[in-house]
């Protein structure tokens, strides 16, 4: 199940458990080397969240801010959330394929928990 994305713009849809209602969120697509190396550094805020993909693990070094990270198995589904503050180095997760950041504290309202299942939208160019 080859994931064929590129870097761009898009949506998160964080699919509610129990019939609660799909939350979707700006998403940030960084797919090449140079996209997920760049990542959210030096930023002060970020609209939404970013996919990093392929990535296992983060570090936030020379990061301005504290974020939050969940690691995506191949299937989308939410194997770990962690906030990270600025100058920290997350542990790797043998099944992640791909990392979702946004900042400190959003995940929680948006529904993103260990177990959730995520949707990547691509929009058109």
């Amino acid at each position: 199940m080859g994931r064929q994305w590129r870097d761009g713009q898009g949506a998160l849809v964080v699919h509610g458990s129990g019939g609660a209602a799909a939350v979707r969120v700006p998403l940030e697509i960084a797919t090449s080397y140079e996209a997920r190396m760049r990542g959210l550094l030096g930023r002060y805020f970020l609209e939404g969240a970013m996919l990093l993909s392929p990535a296992g693990s983060v570090h936030t070094f020379g990061m301005r801010m504290p974020i939050d990270v969940a690691y995506l198995d191949r299937r989308l589904r939410v194997i770990a959330v962690r906030t990270m503050r600025p100058g920290r180095l997350g542990m790797p997760r043998l099944r992640a394929r791909h990392v979702v950041e946004a900042e400190a504290g959003v995940m929680a309202g948006w529904g993103v928990r260990e177990g959730a299942w995520v949707e990547v939208v691509v929009h058109g160019t």
